[in-house]
C-alpha cells in the first residue's frame, strides 16, 4: 500500500496550494480527487495550484485523477495547474501529452534529472 499526504494552504491572492507528498496511484488517487472536490464545494478559490515536488511516483490512475481534478475545477470556473513536477512526473506528463493541460514547463527540471531525456 502506498502512502500519500496532502496539505493545503491559501495564499493572500486566493490561490489554494495543494502539496501532495508520496505516491499517487490506484490505492490513493481518490484522496487528491476528494481534496480538490472539497475545495470546490466549500468555496471557489481563484486558482488551485498542485505543488508536485513531493510526488515520487504516479501511475495512470493517479494521472487520471489529476485530469478529473482539472475538469472538475474548470467546470467550476477555477484554473488548476501543476507546478514543480519531479523529473519522473514531468516525463510521464510529457509522454501522455498532458503538460500543456496542466500548465507545466515544457522542459524537465534539470537539477532533478538522473538520466538523459
Amino acid at each position: 500500500m502506498s502512502t500519500l499526504s496532502i496539505t493545503a494552504r491559501t495564499e493572500a491572492g486566493g490561490t489554494v496550494v495543494l502539496s501532495p507528498i508520496g505516491e499517487i496511484d490506484g490505492d490513493n488517487a481518490h484522496e487528491i480527487r476528494e481534496a480538490v472536490s472539497g475545495l470546490l464545494v466549500n468555496g471557489t478559490p481563484r486558482m488551485i495550484r498542485v505543488e508536485m515536488a513531493g510526488v515520487a511516483f504516479i501511475d495512470s490512475v493517479g494521472i487520471g485523477a489529476l485530469v478529473h481534478c482539472y475538469h472538475a475545477a474548470a467546470a467550476s470556473g477555477v484554473r488548476l495547474v501543476l507546478t514543480n513536477p519531479t523529473a519522473y512526473v514531468h516525463r510521464l506528463l510529457y509522454v501522455s501529452g498532458l503538460l500543456g493541460l496542466f500548465g507545466s514547463p515544457a522542459r524537465p527540471p534539470e537539477h532533478q534529472l538522473t538520466e538523459p531525456v
